[in-house]
């Protein structure tokens, strides 16, 4: 038996180096998660709001990350992958766009496009609250309410908010420019959109 072989190596001399190993674990970790969470979400094994909060989390991590490894023996994120053997296409695809999946249709402006829905839901309850009841007057804010609720993918398809949404646009798609809603279908269409409205912001604050 040769003793030798039992001795603990160690991959540090000191605790610079140590630092070094501790850093470069982390962020080993932190794209080996974020390339398992992508792998679940394409499975459908977590929601798109659970995927989406989780994934902006990792990312900003990562920046943290990356920033203590980074220099001149890891220049870029790949050639860090690449020396460790990682193997995270999806992983590296997300650390590229910065964003995740779920916001891919907004063109990564988020912000801006919830900006907008938020927006045309107010425009469009506070003209029916000043008795504005004219097709040609309510459809515009409609459509593009619709349009935009629709290009947002981190609302779910099954989302009822988007669905009262869309009745009401299909409801004015039927009638002639200069039909007006009836009192009783501007005072259901004006619940059904505080409804609605309510919903959006609850799924943001549960994202």
């Amino acid at each position: 038996m040769q003793p030798e072989l039992y001795e603990e190596v160690k991959l540090f001399r000191h605790a610079r180096e140590r630092e070094k190993y501790d850093n470069m674990a982390d962020l080993f970790a932190l794209v080996s998660t974020l390339q398992n969470l992508e792998k679940a979400y394409i499975r459908d094994c977590v929601t798109a709001q659970e995927y989406t909060a989780a994934c902006a989390k990792l990312l900003v991590q990562y920046k943290v990350a990356f920033k203590l490894v980074q220099g001149n023996e890891f220049p870029t994120i790949d050639v860090f992958v690449k020396k460790y053997r990682l193997d995270c296409p999806a992983a590296l695809e997300r650390i590229r766009e910065d964003r995740p999946i779920t916001f891919r249709d907004s063109k990564g402006n988020i912000s801006k496009c919830v900006a907008d829905i938020v927006s045309l839901f107010i425009t469009i309850m506070d003209k029916l609250r000043l008795g504005i009841k004219a097709m040609d007057e309510l459809h515009p804010e409609l459509r593009d309410l619709d349009d935009t609720m629709n290009r947002l993918s981190l609302i779910p398809e099954n989302f009822d908010g988007k669905e009262k949404v869309k009745t009401w646009y299909e409801t004015l798609n039927e009638m002639q420019a200069s039909d007006e809603l009836s009192d009783d279908q501007v005072r259901q269409f004006l619940f059904d959109l505080e409804s609605a409205y309510s919903a959006f912001n609850n799924l943001l604050h549960q994202s």
